[in-house]
């Protein structure tokens, strides 16, 4: 029996679930406007694992969403899952982001391409097809209006950024899921699993998330 507890910190949504053999058992998570992280994502963690009647013994390892997104939420994220995984001499996985967010989406038909907010008009995206197989890679690009001109079929665009986006991104075929806008460890759950019926585990003392960009602190005028 696997249990497996999932962490997802890449952008304001904080979010824990646990799951078995892939399913989950209950999921907890809030986003605010100023990143709560720090301050929830172990009362989460504590909470889930109370409500559930399961001991830190007992998870068999530990998921997290690695990016790209929020610098400083990807940071919290990781070193709570390295920390526990650590005490516990567990297995770490990674999850991409993007793709755990593009599993919300249910569509038979189309492609699917989940966004994340960088700064004005630049996201961070990638392209799956209704399976959820990744067939354009992740990548930060400046959104206009000639983005996707090339995509004939249906898309199906998801994340935090579809306001600014629906301006430019205008061609008929473009379709703007509006009730999904964060990435949430709810559907970590199926990922996670395969990765660690597959064995495919991250090096706990040496893993970093995928940040895409590097980080950048701007100084006030």
């Amino acid at each position: 029996m696997s249990l497996i507890l999932n962490i997802e910190t890449a952008s304001k949504n904080c979010s824990v679930s646990l799951a078995k053999e892939g399913k989950t058992i209950l999921c907890k998570e809030m986003s605010e406007e100023g990143y709560s992280h720090a301050e929830k994502l172990h009362v989460f963690i504590e909470e889930i694992l109370k409500e559930t009647n399961t001991n830190f013994q007992e998870l068999k390892a530990v998921a997290i969403s690695k990016g790209p997104g929020s610098y400083t939420g990807l940071r919290i994220g990781v070193s709570a899952a390295k920390g526990i995984c650590y005490a516990l001499n567990i297995p770490l996985i990674s999850v991409d982001t993007l793709q755990v967010l593009a599993k919300q989406a249910k569509i038979d038909e189309g492609i699917i391409i989940p966004m994340l907010d960088a700064r004005r008009m630049e996201v961070y995206s990638a392209v799956f097809d209704k399976n959820y197989n990744k067939i354009m890679d992740v990548q930060a690009e400046v959104v206009t209006a000639e983005s996707y001109m090339e995509i004939e079929e249906d898309a199906y665009f998801v994340g935090d950024c579809q306001e600014k986006c629906k301006t430019v991104l205008t061609k008929p075929n473009f379709h703007f899921v509006s009730n999904i806008i964060f990435p949430s460890a709810n559907e970590m759950s199926a990922l996670s699993h395969q990765k660690f019926v597959n064995q495919e585990w991250e090096d706990v003392a040496y893993f970093e998330p995928f940040y895409l960009k590097d980080f950048m602190i701007t100084k006030k005028q």
